[in-house]
Parts: C-alpha cells; structure tokens; sequence
C-alpha cells in the first residue's frame, strides 16, 4: 500500500475511497477538489481545492508532496484533469489509475437518442420535444443558448451562469432523488424530452426511469474516451485491490531496521 495516496477527487466514489484509505494505519491521503461547488460534500483526510496548473503543475506537485499513487475519480466528463494527470503520471513515474463508474444502458422501453456531443444534443432537440429538461451540470448550458424556441428546465446545485438559452427555469436542488421525484417533476414541467450526459450511477439514474414510464425521449451524451494505456476501474473495491493489502502495524519501521 503506498504511504501517500493522491484521490482527484469531487464524485461520492472519491470520498468512499478516500474514508477507506482515511482509516489505514501509515497512509496518507489527500483529496483535490475542483473548487466549483462552493460548499462540497463532507471528504475524510487532507483536503486541497483549486487547479493544479496543468499536467506540469500536476507533476511538480506530486514531486514535491511524494506521492506515491494517484486515482483519478473525476467525473466521467472531467476530460481535462483526467488528461493532465495522465501526462504528469508518465512525466513523474507515479503510477495512476482511473476510477470510472459503469455507464448506463437502455433497457425495454427506453427511446434514447446517443450522441457524442451537447452540440450534437442541441441540434436534436427540435425534432424532439419543446419542453426540455437539462441534466447536463450547469457548466454546460452555452451549447443550448441559441436555442430560441425550447422552455428549459434545469436543476443544478448551485446557479448556472450566462451564456444560457432565453426560456430557461432553475431549481436549485442537491440529489439523490427518487424515481417518484423526477416522475413529479417531469408531470408538473410537462417536461417532453430529457437530455444527460452518460454519467452513470444509482444517484442520478431515477429520473431515465421516470422518463420510461412516461414514454419520453432522451438525448444521452456519450462519454469521452480515456486517454490511452491508461488502467481504468469499476469501482472503490477494485481501487482498493490495485493498491495493495495495507501495510501491518509496524512492518514500515521493521523495513528501515539494520
């Protein structure tokens, strides 16, 4: 098990990995937030909120805190940071591997419409319904701006900011929510088309069941592909297994003795 474990971090996987590792005797564990949210959920260990710099920044930070592995458990969309830490792990030597939750699938019933882009989203839209509701986080709401006839609905934790389309609500809510809860929400917004992006997970999948049992259509944005070589994992059980049982009480200074 390494002695310094760095989590990029901001998804519940993160934070179930970092109060495992929190807990083992002689690791160290810091989390790296993005700073987006301005009140995050609750993380055990060392904390850090803020950009590193890019892949060089990345690289001279984890030279000078020593460590000794790094996870990436961003979200599936964080393309970015998921790249630079693939760059400043082959610069550094630090191995790293990527937790990604499975996405989801279609099941009977479901009238999903895939695409790779929110670009591509927006442009399916007019064929599709007039009454949207947006689940793609409130950072990416400029591609549907243009769009002039739609009425948006959008649920984001904390305010979305311009550029925005004209005709949009916002409720401000934090999740998970239920399936009888997105069906409500759907029925009360006469919501006609759903577009997400392909997070995955049980937290913010109630509402594709809500929108199978009301029969509407859904754009979903595929992910991005993982840079390449990169070794990618389910889950914190699998993450937990790529690092190695825990050090024994002790075993660490037994190692130094003469």
């Amino acid at each position: 098990m390494p002695s310094h474990v760095l989590i990029l971090g901001g998804t519940a996987e993160a934070r179930e990995l970092a109060a495992v590792l929190a807990l083992r005797e002689g690791v160290r564990v810091t989390s790296s937030l993005a700073g987006r949210v301005a009140r995050p959920g609750a993380v055990d260990g060392e904390v850090r909120v803020g950009g590193f710099g890019g892949a060089e920044g990345l690289a001279a930070w984890l030279r000078e805190h020593r460590v000794d592995a790094v996870v990436d458990a961003t979200h599936p969309f964080a393309e970015a940071i998921t790249r630079n830490a693939a760059r400043a792990a082959a610069a550094t030597g630090v191995p790293l591997v990527v937790l990604r939750r499975p996405g989801w699938r279609p099941g009977p019933g479901d009238r999903w419409h895939a695409v790779d882009s929110l670009d591509a989203a927006a442009g399916l839209l007019p064929r599709l319904g007039r009454r949207v509701f947006l689940t793609t986080g409130r950072l990416g709401l400029a591609a549907f701006a243009h769009l002039t006839e739609p009425h948006f609905l959008v649920r984001s934790v904390e305010p979305p900011e311009p550029p925005m389309p004209p005709n949009l609500r916002v409720v401000l809510a934090r999740g998970p929510f239920t399936e009888a809860d997105e069906t409500e929400l759907l029925r009360t917004h006469r919501v006609d088309v759903l577009v997400t992006k392909d997070s995955g997970g049980a937290a913010t999948a109630a509402k594709l069941s809500a929108a199978r049992r009301l029969g509407l259509p859904v754009v979903v944005v595929r992910r991005p592909p993982l840079p390449p070589r990169l070794t990618a994992v389910p889950d914190v059980t699998a993450v937990l297994e790529w690092l190695g049982p825990p050090t024994p009480p002790g075993a660490a200074a037994a190692d130094t003795c003469p």
